[in-house]
């Protein structure tokens, strides 16, 4: 294998991919180096899993180049091959087989003589976080065990590049975070992560930087923070003392302000997209105006500040919808 610090993790020019009527990649250009976790951040349908399955040399390209530490994905499918791993989003384990032995039999898959497939598959299940449940058949493992597992199986030879394809998909909050920390983990000891996620928090809290796909096309690349500050917006948040006095509140901002302001989950907490980036200087006064007509309207108010947008404001500013606005599988 290459060092994976010698040349960039990948490399695409003008990559395009079309099915059928479709052009589901249209001339991408990405240039992911080595370490850290990339995202490609989309709703279903963007091209994150065409891109990932060329990249995996599971498909070919109808144009453009792409390359893996400087292997190329049709010339040199093998050699791609050996620098990578993949974690689809759909598990592919053997459920008549315990955690153990699934992990154990990809080992020697992969070639590792039996002793060494032992060590491996019980060093792999401590570091997960699997080794209570190991010895139990996976058909009685929960979605988050069996996400684990199926990550488990790929980074048994810590592989240089790691691809992760929606891999919280269907998971809940609690499992969610423990694939975040296995990610983390795997970054720590040196491999490349390539994740795939139509959820921007996922985004914000794992990648170090983000290429935001819409529709094959690739509309931005860059830092979490930079994205943000990109939109030129801040975000006003201001919880009030009683409940109650939330939709006042709500009335007098939106009209001091003349933007729209919504209800937050806390029934107590307004927020307010304002054209004033965060680090403006001028932000600072905006914000003392609206606290202080609330206060004049006799509203206490209990905590209030501004910050930089949401990553899914960053996606609606970028494209004009949410990304949640589109549905239907992944191209």
């Amino acid at each position: 294998m290459l060092n994976a610090l010698e040349t960039p993790a990948i490399r695409t020019r003008d990559l395009s991919k079309t099915f059928r009527a479709v052009r589901a990649v249209d001339d991408v250009n990405l240039e992911v180096p080595a370490g850290g976790v990339f995202g490609l951040l989309g709703p279903n349908g963007a091209g994150k899993t065409t891109i990932i399955r060329i990249l995996a040399t599971l498909a070919r390209p109808d144009s453009g180049q792409a390359q893996v530490f400087g292997h190329d994905v049709v010339d040199a499918p093998d050699a791609v091959r050996r620098n990578i791993a993949l974690v689809g989003q759909f598990a592919s384990l053997d459920k008549a087989l315990t955690g153990w032995e699934n992990l154990v039999l990809n080992a020697r898959m992969q070639g590792l003589p039996r002793r060494e497939a032992k060590r491996q598959a019980a060093d792999v299940l401590d570091r997960l976080g699997l080794t209570e449940v190991a010895r139990r058949p996976i058909r009685t493992y929960s979605g988050g065990m069996l996400r684990r597992l199926d990550i488990a199986t790929s980074v048994l030879l810590a592989p240089p590049l790691l691809f992760l394809d929606e891999p919280t998909t269907g998971l809940d909050p609690h499992s969610r975070s423990q694939v975040w920390d296995i990610v983390r983990t795997l970054v720590e000891r040196g491999t490349t992560v390539v994740l795939t996620t139509q959820y921007l928090e996922e985004a914000d809290q794992l990648a170090d930087r983000i290429a935001v796909l819409d529709r094959g096309t690739i509309i931005a690349d860059d830092t979490p923070a930079r994205l943000k500050a990109s939109t030129g917006t801040g975000v006003l948040q201001i919880r009030v003392s009683d409940p109650a006095q939330r939709a006042p509140a709500r009335h007098i901002l939106a009209d001091r302000l003349g933007v729209a302001v919504d209800p937050e989950s806390d029934p107590t907490t307004l927020s307010a997209r304002i054209g004033t980036a965060a680090t403006d200087p001028t932000a600072g006064g905006l914000v003392r105006d609206a606290v202080a007509c609330l206060t004049d309207a006799g509203i206490g108010v209990a905590a209030f500040g501004l910050g930089q947008p949401s990553l899914d404001e960053v996606f609606l500013a970028l494209t004009g919808h949410s990304a949640n606005d589109i549905s239907g599988d992944d191209t």
